[in-house]
Order: C-alpha cells, then sequence, then structure tokens
C-alpha cells in the first residue's frame, strides 16, 4: 500500500515526506480517527511533528484522494483511507466504538428507498447511531451518564 501512496502523491506533484508516510500509517492503523489522534500517534514516533502539520497534511491527502473524513456524531471529522471509503458505520452512542458493516449489510435498505421513493442513497456517508451488544448486556445509564441504580438500591437510598 505505501508504493500505492507514494505513486499517488508523486503524481500529484508532492513530495513523499516521513511527516505524510507517517499520518498515512496512522490513519491506516487507527481506521476511524480524529486529527488529534492521528497526531497522538504520529507523535509516538516523531516528537517534532505538531498538530497543525497533521491538519494540513490530512487536508492534502483528502485533496489527492488518499484519505477522505466522515462526520461520526458531533466531534471532530474522523479519517480513513479513501479505498476504505464505501461503508456503513454503527456507532454506539454510550461507548463511542464505530463499527464497519459491508454496504451488503443495508442493500435492501437502499433498494426500498429507491423503489419506494425514487431516493438514490449516498450509502458511503451511511452512519447508524445506537446502542452496542456489550453496551445494551449492561446497566443502562441515567440521564447523568452514570449507571442507573437498580431496584434494590434505589429503595435502599430513599429509606
Amino acid at each position: 500500500m505505501a508504493q500505492t501512496w507514494d505513486d499517488a502523491l508523486r503524481a500529484s506533484g508532492y513530495r513523499v515526506t516521513p511527516q505524510r508516510q507517517l499520518v498515512l500509517e496512522a490513519v491506516t492503523k487507527l481506521e476511524h480517527a480524529t486529527p488529534e489522534e492521528i497526531y497522538a500517534e504520529v507523535k509516538q514516533t516523531v516528537v517534532g511533528v505538531n498538530v497543525s502539520t497533521v491538519y494540513r497534511t490530512l487536508e492534502l491527502l483528502e485533496q489527492i484522494g488518499l484519505v477522505t473524513h466522515t462526520h461520526l456524531g458531533h466531534g471532530a471529522h474522523r479519517y480513513h483511507l479513501a479505498a476504505d471509503a464505501q461503508h456503513v458505520h454503527l456507532v454506539c452512542r454510550d461507548c463511542d466504538v464505530i463499527t464497519e458493516l459491508d454496504l451488503a449489510v443495508v442493500r435492501s435498505l437502499v433498494s426500498a428507498l429507491e423503489v419506494e421513493y425514487g431516493f438514490e442513497t449516498d450509502v458511503g456517508h451511511l452512519t447508524v447511531f445506537g446502542r452496542c451488544a456489550q453496551c445494551r448486556a449492561g446497566p443502562v445509564p441515567a440521564p447523568d451518564g452514570k449507571p442507573a441504580a437498580s431496584d434494590g438500591q434505589a429503595a435502599a437510598s430513599e429509606g
């Protein structure tokens, strides 16, 4: 994959720099990462890189089509390789785990939207929010984000 990155950078008139290589490697390793997470990963290898370099590099890499970003909630953009862009995201609202699904999983939904509404779906940007199986198996969080007390605990604290 590194050779493909090098070729794409050179074909677009850009040099292959260590910083660009490290950012691409971090995006590959982390999959759906914020610029700050990518920066933290790069900084483990090269201390002298600053966060603005990571932002500029991500912007360049997106411009030439090597990476793309997605919005998975209200936080910062999350970056992943453009070659892996066509997938659906499941985002757990409790633990923030992001799960990638193959497009085949939503094929019937896409077909139904087209047949019923004439709507052409851009599933490359489809994100479904909810609760993952692990969080569903645990205690339901209270509105303040803390685990809800069981009935016995609530009764004991009231009495």
